[in-house]
């Protein structure tokens, strides 16, 4: 849950220029809601081991915000402002998906091809950030570093071991053992990132840090659109972890409910908004924990560790490559789940067809620079650059139009016959 928690509160701290003691705070918040939010959707929600992590939609939606300081936006802190008031209102739109029954309409849409293309999606989308990682590139390093390279692909190579250990306890605690040991390759290589304390031993997150959240048509728009697109996140990802326990709640209203409470939180403590990540069923197929117990006291030990700052400290000096390696193992088991899910197609040729055009529009717009979508509104310009939603969107569209021709056919030649 951290190590996949982590990256997104930094990246979008230095994205806003916060200094380290305010990257720091930022990561507790983040945490804290993160907990949080896991806790109430393991008791209230989905009630299953599905964890909360900083949604990528809300992230590429804090990076577009950061770029429209000093033009849109006369400071960072006005601009996060606005961001906490479209957290807010996409936290009203769940409950309001929630108590009319909307959602249960969007929940028979989301068929085993649109899970399929959805899956595979995140895996393309997100394998370039997991190379880059791995391979030592960041915004500091533009080259290939051999060295963090090399350690990166250990790490994986233990973590893949680990995972094949005949021994159960060593297959559950593979994802713990593999980051253990990458971390401490690393820090003996000098490659880990220096342990630095604050003053404090127990703090409380600190409620709206950036000010009153402000609301304009700009963050309403933004957060309805985001809210649609979360809901669809959120369906997927208690879809497939269903298919990883062979348990199907189908608890979705439930879900989206506390998901509103989740949002809201992240509004009230100026955190990252949070969604149920999809990943979750990787890991449980690596590690064979398929119970929700273990879930639930890793989500309060999260909890613990945001009130704790010499431990959010420690959490945050785990080397980012590190991270991605671990991360990179549990992803290989969203494509065999993916393909399994294909599998259950009953029309082959439907699903053929709707795989094929929305992964050609998906994995195409990954391929759009950021500057092409500039000029465009927020919320067009956000579904354009997230070749995730845009092919799932395209996915859900095309299989209901191919479905619904082919049943229109059928009915002709049936009038004809007769």
């Amino acid at each position: 849950m951290i190590a996949g928690s982590i990256a997104a509160p930094i990246a979008i701290a230095d994205a806003f220029h916060f200094s380290t003691g305010e990257t720091a705070l930022f990561v507790q918040r983040t945490l804290f809601v993160l907990g949080i939010g896991g806790l109430l959707q393991g008791i209230f929600g989905h009630r299953m081991p599905i964890n909360e992590g900083p949604a990528g939609l809300w992230w590429s939606v804090f990076a577009i915000y950061a770029g429209l300081v000093g033009s849109l936006y006369s400071s960072s802190t006005e601009s996060l402002q606005y961001l906490a008031g479209a957290l807010i209102v996409t936290g009203i739109f769940f409950f309001l998906l929630a108590f009319t029954g909307l959602v249960d309409q969007l929940n028979k849409l989301f068929t085993p091809v649109v899970t399929f293309i959805y899956l595979l999606l995140l895996v393309l989308q997100l394998s370039g950030s997991f190379m880059k990682g791995m391979l030592g590139i960041t915004g500091a390093h533009q080259e290939v570093r051999p060295l963090v390279a090399v350690l990166s692909l250990v790490t994986v190579l233990l973590t893949f071991y680990f995972g094949h250990v005949k021994k159960p306890w060593v297959k559950q605690y593979s994802i713990m053992l593999g980051l253990i040991c990458g971390w401490i390759l690393f820090a003996l290589f000098g490659e880990a990132p220096a342990i630095t304390f604050g003053e404090s031993w127990f703090s409380l997150p600190a409620v709206f840090d950036f000010g009153k959240p402000r609301f304009d048509s700009g963050a309403v728009t933004t957060g309805v659109f985001i809210g649609l697109l979360l809901t669809a996140n959120m369906i997927t990802s208690v879809r497939v972890m269903g298919n990883v326990t062979g348990v199907r709640q189908e608890r979705v209203r439930s879900s989206l409910f506390i998901s509103g409470i989740n949002q809201l939180l992240a509004g009230i403590f100026s955190a990252v908004g949070a969604v149920p990540i999809a990943a979750a069923a990787g890991y449980v197929a690596q590690t064979g924990i398929k119970v929700l117990k273990p879930f639930l006291y890793g989500a309060c030990f999260v909890s613990i560790i945001a009130l704790l700052p010499p431990l959010v400290h420690i959490m945050s000096a785990i080397p980012a490559p590190v991270g991605y390696a671990v991360t990179f193992v549990v992803f290989t088991q969203l494509v065999g789940l993916a393909l399994n899910d294909l599998e259950k197609s009953p029309d082959k040729e439907i699903a053929h067809t709707t795989a094929g055009i929305s992964f050609l529009v998906g994995i195409g717009a990954m391929f759009l620079p950021a500057h092409a979508t500039e000029h465009l509104p927020m919320m067009i310009a956000t579904f354009l650059n997230n070749g995730l939603i845009l092919g799932s969107v395209v996915g859900i569209l095309t299989e209901q139009l191919l479905i619904w021709r082919k049943k229109r056919n059928t009915q002709e030649n049936s009038i004809r016959e007769q």
